[in-house]
Order: C-alpha cells, then structure tokens, then sequence
C-alpha cells in the first residue's frame, strides 16, 4: 500500500505558533481588560470622594443659612449664646429659634443647636445634634476648616456678635490608595456662607 506524500493535520511547529499566537491574544485581552477595570474603580473612588465632599458641605451650608432665626418679633431667643454662630475654633456652633417659641432647645436631638467638628484622628466630620452623640456626617476627610468673616470680608477676631460670613473648606481624599500613583486621591471645597440672619 502506496503511503501518501500529502497528508491531512498540523505540524508540531504550527501547533507551537498558533498557542503562541493564541496566548498572546490573551494576555493582550485580559491586559485591557485589567487596564480598564483600574480606570472604572479609579473613577468611581474620585466620584464618590467628590459626592462625599459636596454631601457634607451641602448639609453645613444648609444649615448654617439658618442660623440666627428668630420669630417674627426679633427678640433673641432665651439661650442663644451669640447672633446665632458662635465663636468656637474646634467646632463650627449654629443656633436657630426655628419654632419660633423664643428659646432655643438643646436637649438631645434638637435642629435648633447643631454642632460640627472635625475627628482628623479617624478623618471624619461629625454633627451633633443639641446634646446628643456626635454622629458621622462624612468619612476619608483629611481636612475640615472654617473661619468667621465680618461683613467687610475680614476674618473677626473673637466676638461672635461680628460674624457675617462662614467660610468653610473641605478636604476629602479616596478611600484607596490609587494603584497608578501609589497614593490617594483628594479634592477640596471651599464656600463662603452668608446667613442672611445674622445681621439682623
């Protein structure tokens, strides 16, 4: 029986060459893939830093629009410690007479004596309602400040009657260490805040 010179199949050294071929294919998909998972949890850290950032300040500066509120015949609440933002340099004070029943309440849960202060130990704002736990406004902050500005726009030394303006500056950061870099990422906020109750 004639052998036949053309036979069907692969030689071993194109069986070598297509696993070569194929593996590379591979490596180049996973690469990519890899490359874009990095990027997607890169950017979701950086968005939920800025969300984190913007949260707390839209709260603060909410409140703090109410400081100082007063019923309709503008006496001054009984215990309201100053126009309604106190002079204090480790927490940010805001009292509002907001039932209008001219005191101000301070008892454990109360919205009419708010508190913020800044945990750089555990890197976190917190807020206190009246007399109650300090509870968790924002995590991953690496900076909390705030400075009391009179009118003119000058910082005010001590007396709280002369506070107009909050200026108040946040500094967030991710919550990983970003792979590319070797460090976190971080974003500030910054906003100066008139409440329009304290020069009343």
């Amino acid at each position: 029986m004639k052998r036949r010179k053309n036979q069907m199949g692969f030689t071993l050294v194109e069986l070598i060459v297509a696993m070569g071929i194929g593996m590379a294919m591979i490596a180049a998909v996973t690469t990519t893939f890899t490359s874009q998972t990095r990027f997607y949890d890169s950017q979701e850290q950086i968005n939920e830093m800025q969300q984190n950032a913007r949260g707390a300040m839209d709260v603060i500066a909410r409140e703090l629009k109410l400081a100082g509120y007063k019923n309709n015949n503008g006496a001054a609440p009984t215990g309201l410690t100053a126009s309604g933002v106190n002079y204090d340099t480790a927490n940010l004070v805001l009292q509002a007479d907001l039932d209008g029943n001219n005191t101000i309440d301070t008892s454990s849960g109360s919205l009419e004596n708010i508190s913020y202060s800044f945990d750089s130990a555990n890197k976190r704002i917190k807020r206190r309602l009246g007399t109650a736990t300090s509870d968790v406004l924002a995590e991953n902050i690496t900076s909390f400040t705030f400075t009391y500005l009179q009118a003119d726009g000058t910082t005010t030394a001590t007396l709280a009657s002369q506070i107009r303006q909050v200026k108040i500056t946040i500094t967030a950061q991710t919550a990983k260490i970003n792979p590319n870099t070797g460090a976190h990422g971080t974003f500030t906020i910054s906003e100066t805040i008139t409440p329009p109750n304290l020069d009343l």
